[in-house]
């Protein structure tokens, strides 16, 4: 297994269901601003929807902090679009949901169960050089949290800035960090 961490995004080009319409997304759109690749395993399923609002209740927000969010599963476009248009809950979403029916996209970010070939729930955070900084990766049956998506993004970006600086564990914006140096050592 390949490390991921501090590695570039890969290549890609695939369809997505945005905004009413069937567009090209590639690793080139997501350059230039924070992106989160948010892999689940179906549209039409259980977790999935939950997570998906989840993320959608967020998106305001992380759209006003430099962050574009993009959901990935082994659909189609157009099975994106008709769980859009049929479902209550994913007619909230506004981020782009792209259609990687080949699943290269989720081999590419090690998360195609190829089993079944279905994505296991990965989140990627990568910055706007598109090298991966976040990730997070369950099996099908555990949903995650944006809350604490969020707050790693907001780390994240805080490390960016502050390279001097550390965040420490439950770390909150706005909050203390750490200045690592050799008066913290055993003192923590």
């Amino acid at each position: 297994m390949q490390p991921i961490i501090n590695s570039r995004i890969p290549e890609f080009k695939v369809q997505a269901y945005h905004n009413g319409e069937f567009k090209t997304i590639t690793d080139k759109d997501t350059l230039g601003k924070w992106s989160v690749f948010f892999f689940y395993p179906a549209d039409f399923t259980f977790v999935c929807p939950t997570e998906l609002v989840d993320v959608a209740e967020k998106y305001e927000y992380l759209q006003s902090i430099g962050v574009e969010v993009y959901s990935v599963s082994t659909d189609s476009h157009f099975t994106h679009k008709a769980w859009h248009d049929t479902s209550e809950s994913i007619n909230k979403i506004k981020y782009p949901m792209l259609a990687d029916h080949t699943g290269e996209l989720s081999r590419a970010f090690g998360v195609l169960n190829e089993e079944d070939y279905l994505a296991y729930r990965g989140t990627f955070v990568a910055n706007p050089e598109g090298i991966v900084k976040v990730l997070e990766v369950n099996d099908g049956p555990i949903g995650r949290n944006a809350a604490e998506l969020v707050r790693k993004i907001e780390a994240a970006q805080f490390v960016a800035e502050h390279k001097d600086e550390v965040c420490p564990a439950k770390w909150e914006k706005g909050k203390e960090t750490l200045k690592p140096s050799i008066d913290l050592v055993g003192k923590i």
